[in-house]
């Protein structure tokens, strides 16, 4: 264990409604108890933006794992499932991977996925993914606009979620970037 606090904390919301699947983020990134970075962008394109992701948790951990995760997308000709599959397992077994400290989740225009260090990949149910210190909030929020505010559009939903969980949540903030999956 270092002494010194990680950088970490965020809220990640996805969602797919009516066709759509959107994911976004907060920008917050905290160092203990203080706010370190409060525009991190915490959504990436992968695959010329046919897979989106989102991370949660230690920083520098989310990004070896993005690698990670490109590197299987690349291997497994852009198939989604077997490459989170194959991450989840590496990350499990690989003695190294094992101690970061990250969760992710990935969204193609079909579905969405929940990725841990478990070796857990999961599929939400509702159509709904979150992840992060303000992910109870976000996904309260997603749920009742799902279902009593269906007119909106995946993109509309997921950035109320975050700014319900933004006013909620201490380790989360308004700086949010969405992107729809194309």
């Amino acid at each position: 264990m270092s002494k010194f606090p990680k950088i970490k904390s965020t809220t990640v919301c996805a969602i797919k409604h009516n066709g759509q699947v959107a994911i976004g983020a907060d920008g917050q990134a905290t160092l203990g108890n203080t706010v370190a970075k409060s525009n991190v962008k915490k959504i990436r394109k992968l695959q010329d933006g046919k897979i989106v992701t989102g991370f949660a948790g230690s920083t520098a951990d989310a990004f070896t794992l993005l690698e990670r995760m490109d590197e299987k997308l690349n291997s497994y000709g852009g198939n989604m499932k077997r490459a989170a599959i194959e991450l989840a397992k590496d990350w499990r077994m690989d003695r190294y991977l094992r101690r970061l400290e990250a969760m992710l989740i990935v969204a193609d225009k079909d579905e969405i996925l929940v990725v841990s260090g478990t070796g857990d990949v999961l599929e939400p149910d509702n159509d709904i993914a979150v992840i992060g210190s303000g992910s109870m909030y976000a996904q309260s929020a997603a749920l009742a606009l799902k279902k009593h505010a269906s007119q909106l559009s995946a993109e509309e939903m997921v950035r109320e979620s975050l700014n319900i969980a933004a006013d909620i949540c201490i380790y989360t903030n308004h700086n949010l970037v969405v992107e729809k999956v194309d």
